[in-house]
C-alpha cells in the first residue's frame, strides 16, 4: 500500500516542492518543484498573499510530473522565528516496566515544567538524555524495569503570530498542513549518517538568505542557531563592488565564485545605469569580496557553536550543506576557521526516482522534510501537532493521551482551580434544573405518542 507525501520548502530564495510515494520502507519520488521566492525575506513572510502564489507556482509544476494529488504536507519553517529552551522531567513507574505510555508521560512533564512565553508554540520536543532510576546516559529507556525515569530535553518553540502566517499562506494555496519542521532539523535528517549522530556533530545549513545550525548529539538536537546571511549578500556585494545588475553579480558569482588561489585575469561586466557600456575588472577583485564575506559568516558561525558550550562534544566535526557549499574552497576555509575539525560538504541521501537536481546540496531541507513525513524523526518526540511521534507499537486506546497541558508561563499560584462563586454555583444548578424540566417534558411526550399508538 503506498502512501503520497509532500514536502514544502519556504525558502528565502526559492519554494521548493517535492510529492513521493512511501511503498513498504522505500520513498519514491515522482513529482518535483521550484518556484523563485517572493514575499520571504532572510527567513520572515514580508507579503502572504506573495508567498503563496510561488507556493501556487512550485505546486502546480510538481502536480504536473507527478500526474496525482497529494493535499497534506510536511512544511519548513525557518529558525528566524525560533526560540530554544531545555527542560526535563521526573515520573514514578507504579507498574515498574517503562512503555511508551510512560515515556510520552515524562516527556510531557519536561514540557510542562518548561516556562514559555505565551507569544510562543512549541515546534518539537526532544529527549537528548534519559535517566532510569540512579544510571544516566540510557539510549533507549523502553521495556526497561524501573521505579523512576527523568529526561532532559531541547524544546523549540516559534513565535505564533510567525507561524499563523506561514500556515496561513500554505493553505490559501490549497494545502493542508500535516506537520511543521525547523528547517536546520530537517537538513539533518536528509544529510547525517548514524555514525555521525552518535560521535556528534554540527550542521551547518547555508541557503540563499540564511544559515541555519544545529548541533546533533547522541539521540536528539541539543542547540540551534539561526544566522540571517546568505549567498544573496555575496551577490549583494559584487554588485556594490564592481557597480554593475544584480543579475550581472550573480552570474560572476556562479562563474567565477571561488576561495582558492585569485586569478589575475580580467573580465568585461556592464556597468549600473549604462548597461551598453563595459568595464575591466580583475578576478582578484571577485576572489575578495567573495572572501571576505564568506569568512565573515563562518567566523559568526564558529562563535555560535563557542556559545552553545557543545563543542567538545562533536567528535564527527562540522558537516555543511546548503547552496552556498557549492563555491569551491569553502570546506578548506571552514576548516581553517573551525580550528582544523573535520568538516564535510554534503548532499541530501539518495531517494528513489530519476530526479538528478534533488541531490543538489541546495535541496537538503525538502529532501529531510520528505523523509521526516515517512518516519524519519528521532526515535522520539512530540511534534508540531502535540503529538508524541515514535518507532515502537503504536500508543493503544486504554493508555490514554495525557490531559492538555497549558503552556503558558503563569506562576504554580495562578494554575490552582478558582474556588466557585455563590453566582457560579446558583447558575450551575438553575441549568441543571432546566435541562431536568426539559428531559422530563420530552418523556412525557414520548408516553403520549406511545398510548395512541396504542388505542
Amino acid at each position: 500500500m503506498s502512501r503520497p507525501l509532500l514536502a514544502i520548502d519556504i525558502g528565502s530564495s526559492k519554494i521548493s516542492v517535492v510529492i513521493a510515494e512511501k511503498k513498504d520502507d522505500a520513498i519514491h519520488i515522482i513529482g518535483s518543484g521550484v518556484a523563485k521566492s517572493q514575499g520571504v525575506r532572510k527567513g520572515t513572510i514580508t507579503n502572504i498573499e506573495l508567498t503563496t502564489r510561488s507556493i501556487r507556482q512550485a505546486l502546480s509544476d510538481a502536480k504536473r510530473v507527478a500526474g496525482t494529488v497529494a493535499t497534506k504536507a510536511v512544511i519548513s519553517i525557518s529558525g528566524a522565528y525560533t526560540r530554544s529552551i531545555n527542560s526535563s522531567g521526573i515520573v514514578n513507574i507504579p507498574q515498574q516496566e517503562i512503555g511508551i505510555k510512560e515515556i510520552n508521560r515524562v516527556m510531557q512533564t519536561a514540557l510542562y515544567n518548561a516556562n514559555i512565553p505565551n507569544e510562543y508554540e512549541v515546534l518539537h520536543v526532544l529527549p537528548y538524555n534519559f535517566k532510569v532510576d540512579e544510571q544516566e546516559f540510557i539510549e533507549d529507556p523502553f521495556g526497561m524495569n524501573a521505579s523512576r525515569l527523568e529526561v532532559d530535553t531541547h524544546i523549540i518553540t516559534t513565535q505564533k503570530s510567525s507561524l499563523s502566517n506561514l500556515k496561513k499562506a500554505v493553505k490559501s494555496a490549497g494545502i493542508e498542513i500535516e506537520n511543521v519542521v525547523l528547517a536546520g532539523y530537517a537538513s539533518a535528517i536528509s544529510v547525517l549518517n548514524d555514525d555521525e549522530k552518535e560521535l556528534g556533530v554540527c550542521v551547518i545549513d547555508m541557503g540563499g538568505s540564511t544559515c541555519e545550525m544545529v548541533v546533533h548529539s547522541g539521540n536528539s538536537i541539543r542547540f540551534n542557531t539561526f544566522l540571517a546571511v546568505g549567498s544573496n549578500h555575496i551577490t549583494n556585494d559584487l554588485s556594490m563592488a564592481l557597480h554593475t545588475p544584480l543579475h550581472i553579480a550573480e552570474k560572476i558569482k556562479l562563474e567565477y565564485g571561488s576561495l582558492r588561489a585569485p586569478s589575475s585575469d580580467l573580465i568585461e561586466i556592464p556597468v549600473i545605469g549604462d548597461e551598453e557600456e563595459n568595464h575591466e575588472i580583475s578576478l582578484e577583485i571577485v576572489y575578495n569580496v567573495i572572501q571576505a564575506r564568506v569568512q565573515e559568516t563562518l567566523m559568526i558561525l564558529a562563535k555560535e557553536l563557542e556559545k552553545s558550550n557543545l563543542r567538545d562534544q562533536i567528535g564527527a566535526g562540522i558537516v555543511l550543506t546548503g547552496g552556498m557549499t557549492k563555491l569551491e574552497g569553502i570546506r578548506e576555509l571552514a576548516m581553517a576557521i573551525f580550528d582544523n575539525m573535520p568538516v564535510r560538504i554534503a548532499r541530501p541521501r539518495p531517494v528513489e526516482g530519476d530526479f538528478e537536481p534533488l541531490h543538489d546540496p541546495a535541496f537538503a531541507t525538502v529532501i529531510g522534510l520528505l523523509e521526516y513525513g515517512a518516519g524519519g524523526y528521532t526515535q522520539y518526540e512530540i511534534d508540531s501537532n502535540k503529538k508524541m511521534l515514535h518507532k515502537k507499537e503504536p500508543i493503544t486506546a486504554d493508555e490514554g493521551e495525557l490531559p492538555t497541558i497549558s503552556m503558558t508561563s503563569d506562576s504554580k499560584d495562578e494554575k490552582k482551580e478558582k474556588p466557585l462563586k455563590n453566582e457560579d454555583v446558583k447558575q450551575t444548578l438553575a441549568r441543571v434544573a432546566q435541562d431536568d424540566k426539559e428531559t422530563f417534558g420530552q418523556s412525557l411526550k414520548k408516553l403520549w405518542h406511545w398510548m395512541t399508538q396504542i388505542f
